[in-house]
């Protein structure tokens, strides 16, 4: 194991790591603290961290400073319910002068799936030394295993699948001088980007291959991120009731309906089994659900809730039917832009049961609301999303709200209030 543990040690030394596309993470190094990226399968963290590397590089520390893993390796395999000691082990015997007398920079990538690595770490922290970054593919690594073990010493960063704005840049598009030709390609790009979604691998693939990459994805996520991670019961349940949410996403779900819907096919298993089925899915950065927007904690609890998945683009290949309803779509695209941004996401309905998709909060605490329609040019679809708006604007004491479009820009102002109605994906960048 020693031998094998210096091979991928030197290899991350001696090839330059790929680095990709830069991430429009605001995250920040401190000493002393872990550095910890959790999001969903696939999303570029392994690469974000390879773009940290480099920049530590770039700022002085040499190759032979850098301690690399990726516990995803099956060459590891044997360290899962092994000791992590030889891991030390191995890296000292090659350097043995820099222990305690050089930073040693430590990353490790899907640490979670190893036996008591939070003891492991724990431990370099207080006796090595060390600076540890992290990366993870579930939130429960945070709420539990950190949370009890590194008391207060990590900083946790959320990634996602590439935003809109991190598409163009990748795509070399740069937004700045706001010309007709700049914003032809801005929108052409995001034709594409709506089509594909955020998950960098799949952006150059054929449509086949996109849809095989993303159900390979799924399969991913369901086995490794939930079923065996959980130890949970009923894998083909777990299944079935992540197919439904996600051919509902962007609808209202309760427990109650989910259950029902389980014992429709076949599953008499209760609401517990299928409340914890939710909390796997978004512990997994995987589905996320919306609650109503009301200050009884207990109304949040038990009135029905919206569903999200982490990736537009992922929706149509796991159920082509989506394809039908781009408006949920586009209001998923919108929850997941969201959500780079802020936990505090919910829908709220007003008092004469008119629903608004988002009351989001922002960084100064205040709130927004937002609505999201495809099309709004039917002039009873206009009348009802605009009075829906101008009705919660008026319960919430705010003037302002927008509503986003496929295509329509202007703002409606009346009585104080204004409703401004704003394209996809000027709202994307805007935002």
């Amino acid at each position: 194991m020693i031998e094998i543990l210096k091979e991928l040690i030197r290899d991350f030394q001696t090839e330059k790591p790929f680095t990709g596309t830069a991430r429009n993470l605001p995250y920040e190094l401190a000493p002393g603290k872990v550095f910890v990226c959790i999001g969903v399968r696939r999303c570029g963290k392994s690469t974000m961290m390879n773009q940290i590397a480099v920049q530590l590089h770039a700022d002085g520390a040499p190759w032979e400073n850098f301690l690399s893993l990726t516990f995803s390796d099956n060459r590891l395999d044997n360290l899962k319910h092994g000791s992590l000691e030889q891991i030390l082990d191995a890296y000292y015997s090659m350097y043995p002068r820099k222990k305690k007398t050089e930073v040693v920079h430590c990353f490790f990538d899907e640490i979670q799936d190893i036996s008591n690595w939070e003891l492991f770490i724990a431990r370099l922290l207080r006796s090595e030394k060390c600076r540890i970054y992290l990366t993870g593919s579930s939130a429960t690594m945070l709420s539990k295993e950190i949370a009890t073990q590194l008391r207060g010493r990590s900083l946790a960063w959320e990634l996602f699948p590439f935003s809109f704005a991190e598409f163009l840049a990748h795509r070399g598009i740069h937004p700045k001088d706001g010309t007709s030709k700049e914003r032809h390609l801005v929108q052409h790009a995001f034709e594409e980007y709506r089509e594909k979604g955020g998950f960098p691998e799949i952006f150059d693939f054929s449509k086949k291959l996109r849809i095989m990459t993303h159900q390979e994805y799924y399969k991913s996520i369901l086995l490794r991120d939930v079923v065996e991670r959980h130890d949970a019961p009923h894998p083909q349940a777990v299944a079935d009731l992540a197919a439904r949410l996600i051919s509902n996403a962007g609808a209202l779900y309760s427990l109650n309906r989910l259950q029902e819907y389980l014992r429709s096919v076949g599953h008499g298993l209760t609401k517990d089994f299928v409340h914890n089925c939710v909390q796997w899915f978004e512990d997994a950065f995987f589905l996320f659900s919306v609650r109503m927007y009301t200050p009884s904690l207990a109304r949040q609890n038990t009135n029905p809730k919206k569903i999200y998945c982490v990736d537009h683009g992922m929706l149509p290949s796991l159920n082509p039917s989506i394809l039908a309803n781009r408006g949920h779509i586009l209001e998923n695209m919108v929850f997941s832009h969201l959500r780079r941004n802020t936990q505090e996401i919910y829908y709220y309905k007003t008092n004469a049961g008119n629903e608004v998709d988002f009351l989001w909060i922002d960084a100064t605490g205040r709130k927004r609301l937002l609505q999201v329609c495809h099309d709004i040019s039917a002039p009873d679809t206009r009348k009802r999303e605009l009075a829906g708006l101008t009705q919660a604007m008026r319960e919430l004491g705010l003037s302002e709200s927008e509503i986003v479009t496929d295509r329509t820009a202007e703002t409606v102002k009346n009585s104080g209030q204004a409703i401004h109605i704003i394209p996809i994906w000027k709202w994307l960048l805007d935002k």
